[in-house]
């Protein structure tokens, strides 16, 4: 789909990294820039951070810090597409390479920085993280154990949300310069975007008052829930529509729980007392063996390292044999999508970009 469209990536970690690689497994041609010292997630999770979002990219050093360095950066920039970068606010301007320089030389440049917080007002030189954002946008309150203390999460969502964010604006751009032949520029926040997925809870706390966006996906009633099973392992029912309610009380033989759809899911239910002890009886793996035959909306609640052998992925061939997965689940995987070792491509890039034989930078 993008065979032929070159990308610049200055970007790091997680959000940078994850938006260009669902373009390069789109097929755009990647080439990431590294200081000497490399990619600071080379050496976070022991290199698996790096190794998860850099497949089927290309490395080059460049020291951004010596002027040869500056002038080799703004000659691939004028070769390039789309130039990604998430250095704080004016950084790449202090280096030569901002959206303004950068037009000068290629006035059809895409241009997208990754900010935490965009690249105006008073938080917007501040250093934050993936717990931050999750925080500031509200997404984390809704995230609260019995006791109503917010859980920390082991997953990063708002880097992910943040880098999905602008390949999406990344693409956007590339099509209307396809209309226009104009480049653009393009800021992306990571807090507005996480910020963005909390619209129903910001809208039904205002009308109504209620904080947790809509109730009844909330735990509270007992067709849509999460259940403990024999093995204690849990499975999800998400049986909130009366039909998919009525396929699973007719295949487990109870169909007087109809009328108990809706109801609450506390001790003093005994439908739900019921439904608990009923999950309770069989396995994780017979429970997700009846989700499969019975149209009830019922899965089981996977770990990661399940996903490789769990029939759906597995059919799909999701997850890769080096244990990467697929951004796109309908494309075929790409030939020597390996993550690149520091500077691996330096001379080919040179030579395939530039013209040039080697490297003095």
């Amino acid at each position: 789909m993008l065979d032929g469209i070159k990308i610049v990536d200055f970007t790091n970690y997680i959000p940078g990294p994850f938006a260009t690689l669902r373009l390069a497994e789109l097929g755009a041609e990647v080439v990431k820039i590294e200081a000497p010292e490399g990619d600071p997630a080379r050496n976070t999770g022991e290199g698996y951070v790096f190794n998860a979002h850099n497949r089927g990219k290309k490395s080059i050093v460049i020291n951004l810090k010596q002027a040869e360095g500056k002038l080799l950066a703004l000659d691939l920039l004028a070769r390039a597409d789309v130039v990604v970068e998430s250095f704080r606010p004016g950084v790449m301007e202090k280096l030569g390479l901002g959206y303004e320089a950068v037009k000068k030389v290629n006035p059809g440049i895409v241009y997208c920085s990754v900010t935490g917080y965009g690249r105006n007002g008073d938080m917007s030189n501040l250093g934050s993280h993936d717990l931050n954002y999750m925080s500031l946008s509200g997404a984390l309150a809704q995230m609260k154990d019995s006791e109503g203390k917010p859980i920390h999460p082991t997953h990063t969502f708002s880097d992910y949300i943040g880098g999905m964010a602008a390949s999406e604006r990344i693409l956007a751009a590339l099509v209307a310069r396809g209309k226009t032949g104009e480049g653009s520029y393009h800021c992306i926040s990571i807090a507005d975007s996480m910020a963005s997925l909390m619209a129903n809870h910001v809208l039904i706390e205002k009308e109504t008052g209620y904080p947790n966006g809509v109730s009844v996906l909330n735990g509270t009633v007992i067709g849509y829930g999460l259940y403990e099973t024999k093995d204690g392992r849990y499975v999800s029912l998400g049986a909130l529509e009366p039909k998919f309610w009525c396929n699973f009380c007719q295949a487990v033989g109870r169909e007087d729980w109809l009328s108990a759809h809706y109801s609450k899911p506390k001790s003093s239910n005994p439908v739900y007392l019921e439904l608990v002890e009923l999950f309770k009886s069989k396995p994780l793996s017979e429970w997700a063996d009846f989700g499969m035959k019975v149209d009830c909306c019922l899965t089981p609640v996977l770990e990661a390292g399940e996903l490789a052998h769990y029939p759906y992925w597995r059919e799909k061939e999701f997850i890769m044999p080096e244990g990467q997965i697929k951004i796109h689940g309908d494309l075929p995987a790409q030939e020597g999508s390996a993550p690149p070792k520091k500077g691996e491509q330096t001379e080919e890039i040179l030579r395939d970009w530039i013209s040039l034989k080697s490297s003095k930078y």
